[in-house]
């Protein structure tokens, strides 16, 4: 096999702990960008707003630094020169983010509501793999789980499954306690409904003054089980690589 040597930039808990574990591994790190480096990780996902290195520098400026070879491994990466390794096109990777980040949103909720989750009216807006995560959870604690889906097909399912299902378009935030969006659109432009509102998409879907967007929570709130799925990930594809 070829050896491979790892820079890394950026700075978070799950990024820490990820480099901890791949240490632990045997992959091989390196502070210097005079050596020569086989791969650039990066938090996941990778860049803030400005398009920086999240807690880090400047990619464009970095990459110049490291071989044109480098493979650049990350989250959301944009099209670059370089051959890149995007954590959140893994679907392995993204199905486990999921369960984090719901687990961490239906603590957030837990921890904001001044009363117990059962018998609970709750709504969840969105029907990919976080919305499947956060009802499973949320039914499991006995709130009174509403979803909001788009397709005719997922709303069937979903009354299969013991759900309440109703559309996303014309949506109403009436009679919940709990809003919990995960669609990266606006579907509720100005929600004055006096409730706890939590946005977890990418891009917010819920417009008002007290909503609490929460992006980024496997990292911020459960670095370790964030850290250790990175570095799982990366292995993965180091060996498939044949380079570790």
């Amino acid at each position: 096999m070829d050896s491979c040597l790892l820079y890394t930039a950026g700075d978070n808990a799950a990024l820490k702990l990820a480099v901890g574990q791949l240490k632990r591994y045997g992959v091989t790190f390196t502070q210097s960008t005079d050596d020569p480096v086989t791969h650039l990780l990066l938090p996941v996902p990778s860049l803030d707003a400005s398009g920086n290195i999240r807690g880090g520098k400047d990619l464009s400026g970095l990459l110049r630094q490291l071989p044109k070879s480098t493979r650049v491994i990350g989250g959301n990466l944009p099209a670059l020169e370089q051959p890149v390794y995007d954590l959140l096109q893994d679907p392995a990777y993204v199905a486990e983010n999921a369960y984090i980040t719901a687990h961490c949103a239906v603590r957030l909720v837990m921890e904001k509501l001044p009363t117990a989750l059962r018998g609970c009216p709750v709504l969840v807006i969105g029907w990919g793999r976080i919305g499947k995560c956060l009802a499973a959870l949320l039914k499991g604690l006995e709130a009174l789980v509403t979803v909001a889906a788009r397709k005719d097909s997922d709303r069937a399912m979903l009354s299969a499954l013991g759900y309440k299902a109703i559309p996303i378009d014309g949506l109403q935030s009436n009679g919940y306690r709990v809003i919990l969006n995960t669609v990266p659109v606006m579907v509720l432009p100005d929600c004055r409904e006096k409730c706890l509102k939590i946005d977890l998409a990418s891009q917010p879907g819920i417009g008002g003054e007290d909503v609490l967007w929460a992006r980024g929570l496997p990292g911020k709130d459960a670095p370790e089980a964030s850290g250790e799925l990175i570095a799982r990930t990366v292995m993965k594809y180091l060996n498939k690589e044949g380079t570790a």
